[in-house]
């Protein structure tokens, strides 16, 4: 089946996710949100790809991450592993 949407995960207060998280509410891609705070496994998965720390946005696009991504970043990583989710 593949990728059927992209995994943003974030914390409340971060000023960076608040802003990739409202371009990512109007861009119409499926987007499931993780608070790391609420979910140990997910604070686990972040420190995996972002050098043992919790820095957020952290974005999965399959197994493929982002690291506090701008959009430009995330919408391409889309394209090349999921242009599926870009098509409206």
């Amino acid at each position: 089946m593949g990728v059927t949407e992209i995994e943003f995960y974030w914390r409340p207060g971060c000023g960076f996710c608040a802003m990739l998280r409202r371009q990512l509410d109007g861009s119409g891609l499926p987007v499931r949100a993780v608070n790391i705070w609420e979910d140990p496994d997910a604070a686990a998965r972040v420190r995996s790809v972002a050098n043992g720390n919790e820095t957020v946005p952290t974005v999965f696009v399959g197994e493929r991450a982002l690291v506090n991504p701008s959009m430009k970043e995330l919408l391409a990583l889309v394209g090349a592993e999921a242009p599926h989710l870009l098509e409206k």
